[in-house]
């Protein structure tokens, strides 16, 4: 154990949630969850509550949906992983709370800040981190400014966190495949 990160990507329902559950969950009893997620419907509401359910009762969770470094470093404490699940949920937060026409270059403006303060708290904390988010740049391009504007921001967002990654995952049907 010890200070790494490890960046777990993935496509919708490839298992990478589960797959970066089983690696902190070897890491010992001491998780922090960190979820992004907002329950702004019902179906997402239910979808939150079974992820609730499914994780371990000792673990801690943290749930907040943008400026989740600053959060993170304050909800710690002594917890020797921290599993962030996802970096695409809080792309997507980031991004749908500008307006509904965003500007490319405010989205990425906005979504590099919440990622400096993201890697900030990394920097600063003892723990291994591990970090999960959905693989987008394999599909069609998107149809919709937005869409691609969201793609395109999270693509860079990959890039960059590989690059400072100990490890790197790719799962898909449920097969981790170690890219780094």
């Amino acid at each position: 154990m010890g200070k790494r990160l490890t960046l777990i990507l993935g496509g919708a329902r490839s298992g990478k949630s589960a797959y970066a559950q089983k690696l902190a969950a070897e890491q010992g009893p001491s998780v922090l969850f960190v979820a992004t997620a907002e329950p702004l419907d019902e179906e997402m509401a239910a979808r939150i509550a079974r992820h609730r359910a499914e994780r371990p009762g000792h673990w801690r969770t943290l749930e907040v949906p943008r400026r989740v470094g600053p959060a993170i470093a304050a909800q710690a404490g002594a917890a020797s992983v921290i599993l962030l699940d996802c970096l695409s949920m809080l792309a997507a937060n980031v991004l749908v709370s500008l307006d509904d026409s965003p500007n490319r270059a405010a989205g990425e403006e906005a979504l590099t800040e919440e990622l400096d303060l993201l890697l900030s708290a990394y920097e600063q904390s003892p723990a291994e981190w591990i970090l999960v988010s959905n693989e987008v740049g394999m599909g069609i391009v998107p149809s919709h400014p937005l869409g691609r504007a969201f793609r395109d921001a999270l693509g860079r967002a990959h890039q960059r966190f590989a690059a400072r990654a100990d490890s790197v995952y790719l799962l898909v049907a449920g097969l981790p495949l170690r890219l780094k």
